[in-house]
């Protein structure tokens, strides 16, 4: 009988240390980080075998029950416990094992211990001594830092991540993958107090992807490290980037100018000019590059005779003033004739953020071409007016192109309606007010509009005041039509027309 009591005795001892080991050990702050539910009041421990789990308490129900091994238990606790052991072998080898968070705001550490053979691993509150940052889960610094839309990290003096916000863990798991270890870090400490209030600029390149994500870092020194801020400037970057295109694209563009470009921004320093500039102004590249201002550059091409000669160096420096303001507006628009002989055109243009840009374009050759065909015109006119018959020359879009002194005195002088031309048909409407009624005129205004079978023929024709003329009508190149009026003169008296035609 004695031998049952002690038998009994050994099994109430035996059984009371086993649920001593196997329950919770002290109560835990109230917390989901995933692993288990809010209501959750004591800790959590599971007993492993090697890789197979074999036992847990009744808590550990609540949330792990998917645990069936030390991989599964490992794959729910590796977002917030990225050091957990990979396998129950790291227990046994280095003994008992605290993992703390990666935040450490999560007020949760694991506790792995080796006990004669068996794994045993507890989720308990956290020894403050290990990390002594406590904050109530609604305290505003926390939500700010849980929410901030840029990524925030403490960096210990070893240059691990001791803990970070959300927008970091996203981060990482962009740029290294869903099981990359957050304790290395992607942003570095920076050495030096002079350069902890500086931002430095860092890039870090996405997994699987060419793109790279850009941020500013500042660096904030601390007891337990250096906190670092990451300030996504993906946007600056690209905008950056699409600048400097804009740029080269607008610089190869304008290399292939002919009209000198110098634009200079709101400091009216010189911004931009192309190798056309050079060539025109005659300006030294050295003394370009060197970005001169506004009132520098326009003394260096009056020094260089590239600009007309002033009267007088104070009206000078008015006019310039004015062509500033001018060219502000978009209003200045000049032409300069040179001592050299040359004609430049020059306009003024503004830019956008108070830049002005000036266009300079030599019109030497295309005013030399316009001055000479006005003089072929005016000999042409003057040979015209020396000639007895009236002369009409009608374009081939009908309109009246010439005419010379003897139709003027024959006709009166030609009208114009606004900017237009006055037509065939108006032409001989008036005719036709000054002569008797004749099929002729409607003849010339056929003629005139016709393209094909043109051949030169010839009619009479008598005005009001009993006066009998010759009337010949003759095709011209390019479908043009010459008209004349010839006064006691035969039809078949044609050759000094002809040779005008001609």
């Amino acid at each position: 009988m004695a031998d049952w009591i002690i038998l009994a005795v050994i099994s109430l001892i035996t059984a009371g240390f086993s649920l001593q080991w196997l329950l919770p050990r002290r109560p835990n702050w109230v917390g989901d980080y995933g692993l288990a539910t809010p209501n959750t009041l004591f800790d959590t421990v599971f007993l492993f075998d090697g890789n197979r789990l074999i036992s847990h308490s009744d808590v550990a129900l609540a949330g792990y029950e998917t645990v069936q091994d030390w991989a599964d238990l490992r794959r729910l606790l590796k977002r917030d416990f990225p050091t957990f052991p990979e396998t129950p072998e790291t227990v046994r080898t280095e003994g008992n094992l605290i993992v703390t968070a990666i935040d450490c705001t999560i007020e949760r550490e694991v506790l792995c211990e080796w006990i004669d053979g068996i794994a045993r691993v507890q989720l308990r509150e956290r020894n403050r001594e290990t990390c002594p940052i406590t904050r109530d889960p609604n305290d505003p610094i926390r939500l700010a830092m849980d929410q901030a839309p840029y990524p925030v990290l403490l960096l210990d003096r070893s240059d691990r991540v001791r803990w970070c916000n959300a927008a970091y863990v996203s981060l990482v798991r962009k740029a290294r993958g869903r099981d990359a270890d957050l304790t290395e870090p992607l942003f570095h400490r920076i050495q030096g107090q002079n350069n902890l209030g500086r931002k430095s600029r860092v890039s870090v390149a996405v997994t699987g992807s060419k793109n790279k994500l850009w941020f500013d870092l500042a660096h904030v020194d601390r007891d337990e490290g250096q906190l670092i801020y990451a300030t996504d400037i993906n946007a600056i970057v690209e905008a950056e980037a699409a600048q400097r295109k804009f740029v080269q694209t607008m610089t190869k563009t304008f290399a292939q100018l002919s009209i000198g470009l110098a634009i200079f921004d709101r400091n009216r320093q010189l911004a931009l000019f192309n190798p056309a500039l050079i060539d025109l102004t005659n300006l030294p590249p050295d003394f370009l590059s060197c970005r001169p201002s506004l009132s520098s550059f326009f003394d260096r091409m009056r020094d260089q005779h590239m600009m007309p000669e002033p009267k007088n160096y104070r009206s000078w420096r008015r006019q310039m003033n004015d062509l500033v303001e001018a060219a502000q507006d978009g209003n200045y628009q000049e032409t300069w004739s040179l001592p050299s002989g040359s004609v430049y055109s020059v306009s003024g243009r503004p830019h956008p953020d108070g830049a002005v840009a000036f266009l300079f374009e030599d019109i030497t050759a295309e005013i030399t071409l316009t001055r000479r065909f006005r003089a072929e015109m005016g000999l042409m006119q003057s040979i015209l007016d020396k000639l007895a018959d009236a002369i009409a020359v009608f374009s081939d879009d009908g309109t009246l192109a010439l005419t010379n002194y003897a139709y003027n005195q024959l006709w009166g002088e030609p009208e114009e309606t606004a900017f237009e031309l006055a037509t065939v048909l108006d032409v001989t409407r008036g005719w036709q007010e000054q002569c008797m009624a004749t099929p002729v005129l409607g003849e010339i205004r056929d003629f005139v509009e016709m393209r094909d079978n043109r051949t030169q023929w010839s009619a009479d024709m008598s005005r009001r005041d009993g006066q009998s003329m010759t009337c010949t009508v003759s095709p011209m190149q390019n479908g043009a039509t010459i008209v004349r009026f010839s006064l006691g003169h035969q039809p078949e008296q044609t050759s000094e027309i002809q040779k005008i035609s001609a």
